[in-house]
Parts: C-alpha cells; structure tokens; sequence
C-alpha cells in the first residue's frame, strides 16, 4: 500500500466493460508521479488516501472482473503536509 493524494476525478466518455461505471481519480505521490485509480471509498479532491496495486486492486473494489491494477482503499484522517514532502515515515 502507499499513501497517495487525490488531485481530481478523471472523466471518461468512452471506456472498456472491465471498467463498468467505477469512479477514476487522479492521484499523485509524494514525488510528483500520477496514477490513476479506482475509487472504492468516495475519496474526494485533496484527501490523503492509501491505495491497494497490481491483483489485489481488483479484489479491494469488491468485484474482481473490475479491470485495475490501483484502487483507492481508504481515505487516511489524520495526515498533513508537513508529513507529506520529505521521508514518509510514521511519527512514532
């Protein structure tokens, strides 16, 4: 798992059946890198999330024909910038 940030839905006018009518955000680490992923949670713009990659995706958005290999897990409560830029490490 890693903690993302979301940066914004991701509209799709035309888009594969393995897809089904899942909601995509774009997502961004802490290096600057974007993903795009399944949303499970209802994650909105600017939470902190963690994310669930490659087969397990699939598994965590409740149906596993759903064609992803990133799907939002949850939206993380407490986390601020200041944890975000630099090492991600837990405060002990």
């Amino acid at each position: 798992m890693n903690i993302m940030r979301v940066v914004r839905d991701l509209v799709t006018t035309q888009r594969v059946a393995g897809l089904q009518a899942r909601k995509l955000r774009v997502l961004e680490d802490a290096k600057g890198n974007v993903e795009v992923a399944v949303d499970a949670v209802g994650a909105r713009e600017g939470d902190f999330v963690i994310t669930i990659a490659y087969s397990s995706a699939r598994i965590a958005t409740g149906d596993p024909r759903v064609m992803t290999d990133l799907t939002i897990g949850g939206i993380i409560d407490d986390w601020t910038e200041d944890k975000w830029h630099g090492p991600l490490r837990a405060s002990p």
